[in-house]
């Protein structure tokens, strides 16, 4: 990951051309819309989901990754910092406050085994979609194209339109994977753009999603209802998390939800812990450490059970 210098973080509003913040662009994606696409993932995020596989998208500047497992102690990062924000801890250990270091990447400069790494890079709209252009060929032959996800891609909201439009005028389909927590003014700017909605469904209850997500649902909703009559594609999605989201009610109501706003099917997107140790990268601790992922069955009776709420029901 390329470092990023303090200044290029307020820089964004002094350029002419539009830039964002993007923590990773993957190529040949399959689960994020249809055909072999290339999705960008955007930092910055609204909700703070219990679940989360990608904390490093939730704050929109750039973090330091820390892989201490590829540390070897040698310390070459601590007098190079200029904010004195690394130190020595027990066992000749390397320790970051996260209070002082503001990713400035110095210390990525003279780490030998890249155990301190940048997540986050400040991209230009051309920057973005040379990478997207580059598997073009793919999304002809599969009906592919490219998403925008995060984090809540709607965050940087002129980029996306400005990379949505771009795509469009070089005949790449377009789709938008988002929480739904976007203002509906700025929500409908995008989706002019847009060829196809991914719309995350978390919890009915308003509630309830707060306590999970740190929002509740009444502006997220409301979206799901407004694209619903707008007549664009939409595909409803549901993170299955234990404990959380997966009692029979909720599962009822999110699938009474989606078949009343017209739809014909929904994608679950079961529980995994991929994400867990990119929280020890953070600093950070993960907030669902007793959660295991579904068995088989489990996920047969839930798919069963939102089935009898008239909709197609397909498990990534």
């Amino acid at each position: 990951m390329e470092t990023i210098e303090p200044s290029q973080q307020n820089s964004t509003e002094d350029s002419q051309e539009l830039k964002a913040w993007i923590f990773d662009i993957q190529r040949y994606s399959i689960n994020d819309g249809p055909g072999i696409r290339t999705t960008v993932f955007f930092k910055g995020c609204p909700l703070r989901c219990l679940w989360c596989d990608n904390p490093e998208s939730q704050y929109q500047l750039p973090q330091l990754f820390y892989f201490e497992s590829l540390c070897t102690k040698c310390h070459r990062c601590i007098p190079v910092c200029p904010n004195n924000a690394i130190s020595v801890g027990p066992d000749n250990s390397v320790i970051t406050n996260r209070e002082l270091c503001n990713a400035c990447g110095t210390c990525t400069e003279v780490c030998p085994n890249e155990a301190r790494v940048i997540t986050g890079r400040l991209m230009t709209v051309a920057e973005v979609l040379e990478v997207i252009k580059q598997d073009a060929p793919f999304y002809r032959n599969s009906d592919g194209g490219m998403t925008a996800s995060g984090g809540e891609a709607g965050s940087q909201p002129e980029f996306l339109t400005e990379l949505f439009k771009r795509c469009r005028e070089n005949g790449i389909h377009t789709t938008l994977d988002t929480t739904g927590h976007v203002k509906w003014d700025t929500l409908e700017k995008i989706l002019e753009y847009t060829d196809l909605v991914l719309f995350d469904m978390k919890h009915i209850d308003p509630t309830k999603h707060k306590e999970l997500t740190g929002l509740d649902n009444n502006l997220i909703l409301e979206n799901a209802r407004k694209i619903a009559q707008s007549g664009k594609p939409m595909w409803a999605r549901f993170p299955l998390i234990p404990g959380c989201n997966d009692s029979n009610e909720n599962i009822t109501a999110v699938g009474e939800f989606v078949f009343d706003l017209g739809l014909k099917q929904i994608d679950i997107l079961p529980y995994h812990r991929l994400g867990t140790g990119k929280y020890e990268r953070l600093d950070m601790e993960y907030p669902l450490p007793d959660a295991k992922p579904y068995t088989e069955e489990q996920l047969d009776e839930i798919k069963f059970r939102l089935e009898s709420t008239g909709l197609e029901v397909r498990v990534a």
